[in-house]
């Protein structure tokens, strides 16, 4: 089945909460999950840790990076 309609153009928006990253190692792709609270990120980043490479990217509020290496910067 093929897609119909003009691609969109517009970037996604990040919603609010808490990010990390996930990547296989050695890969250059990687994965962001979103998680609530501070507590459920820290819970995801034990669990994932055993195989993965795991980052976390921060805090995203109203549009903003509130922590993390973007702190500041618009989503």
């Amino acid at each position: 089945m093929q897609k119909r309609g003009r691609p969109s153009t517009k970037p996604p928006k990040l919603r609010d909460g808490f990010y990390i990253e996930l990547r296989s190692q050695g890969s250059s792709g990687a994965i962001k999950i979103i998680r609530k609270n501070m507590q459920e990120v820290e819970k995801a980043i034990d669990q994932y840790s055993k195989n993965k490479v795991v980052k976390y990217l921060g805090q995203v509020k109203d549009g903003q990076w509130v922590d993390g290496d973007n702190k500041g910067q618009k989503v």
